[in-house]
């Protein structure tokens, strides 16, 4: 099942680098901009992290959350957060339940090999927790103000 633009989100929980455990329903009455990403440390995925760290204030300004998703375990996560500053969650979707949940765990090729992982992506999700924006296959350059600019509709 892909969730699809107008509908509602169903609640999930996932281990996060804070040390507990986070679901979209504690979220309920904020927007929430979820974006998932491929794998930690590496260039684009340090660039799009480091492009929402700048940005984390005016999402948060504007009364909305602003969480991470990857495949990476929560160690991972740790030192991705301590070298890149990273001042919001990032969650560990090892078992890609959320990311199949959104329809961004696919099969991709690079250098002839195929292999499944995640398609950059990010979702907006409404104080009532319907889907009210998506952008699939992300690229990093310009996407976080593209983002900010639905936050504050």
């Amino acid at each position: 099942m892909n969730i699809k633009l107008g509908q509602a989100v169903p609640d999930f929980t996932l281990p996060a680098s804070t040390g507990q455990e986070i679901s979209l329903s504690q979220y309920r009455g904020r927007k929430v901009l979820l974006y998932f990403y491929p794998k930690n440390m590496t260039p684009a995925c340090t660039q799009e992290a480091c492009d929402f760290r700048d940005a984390h204030d005016r999402v948060t300004a504007h009364g909305a959350v602003l969480l991470g998703i990857s495949p990476d375990n929560l160690a991972s996560h740790g030192k991705f957060i301590a070298k890149n500053g990273l001042p919001f969650p990032l969650l560990s979707d090892e078992e890609h339940k959320v990311s199949e949940l959104f329809g961004v765990w696919q099969l991709k090729k690079l250098y002839g090999k195929e292999f499944m992982g995640i398609v950059r992506s990010t979702f907006l999700i409404d104080e009532g927790g319907i889907l009210i924006a998506e952008w699939r296959k992300v690229r990093v350059k310009g996407h976080v103000e593209a983002a900010l600019e639905q936050i504050v509709k």
